[in-house]
């Protein structure tokens, strides 16, 4: 039955998220599930933030370099319509630019964007997506609503609010 409502559940958001997938932790789906492709032999970290349209692929070519399925890491991000194809390692604290392939591996707080992939380190990258509601400012963590104290950035997101009305 169980199976049946998930063959069900996928036809109707054009998605596939499979039991077997190894997620460790909560996974925050921006726009939902729609279109969302994720490989059973995948894994994927806690806290990490997926765009529509994303697919985390495995390569099934026994004689391909990639062969395998993605690992992420923790605290990623996954741009729009990304592709995440093959046995590649996906860091800490990672973004994927909306479109972008990638099919080698991202070290951790590094940055992927479409076009030839270009591999960007940080130091360190925190990735939160703030909005708006009745508490105030905030982001999701954990599959929480958390609302922001930091000053300087509610200062920031006051200007970036204003500057569109």
């Amino acid at each position: 039955m169980l199976l049946f409502l998930l063959k069900g559940f996928q036809h109707e958001t054009n998605s596939y998220l499979p039991f077997e997938t190894n997620i460790a932790g909560p996974i925050h789906f921006v726009h939902g599930v729609y279109g969302i492709f994720i490989s059973g032999g995948a894994t994927i970290g806690k806290n990490c933030m997926i765009f529509q349209q994303v697919t985390i692929g495995s390569n099934m070519l026994i004689d391909s370099k990639g062969f395998g399925s993605p690992t992420l890491g923790d605290n990623c991000l996954i741009g729009a319509g990304a592709k995440i194809i093959g046995s590649v390692k996906i860091g800490n604290n990672c973004r994927v630019g909306a479109n972008a392939v990638v099919t080698c591996d991202m070290p951790d707080n590094s940055v992927c964007v479409a076009g030839k992939p270009v591999i960007i380190q940080k130091q360190n990258l925190t990735n939160r997506i703030y909005a708006l509601s009745a508490q105030g400012w905030g982001y999701v963590e954990n599959s929480k609503f958390v609302v922001e104290t930091d000053t300087v950035i509610l200062q920031k997101l006051q200007q970036q609010k204003v500057q569109k009305e």
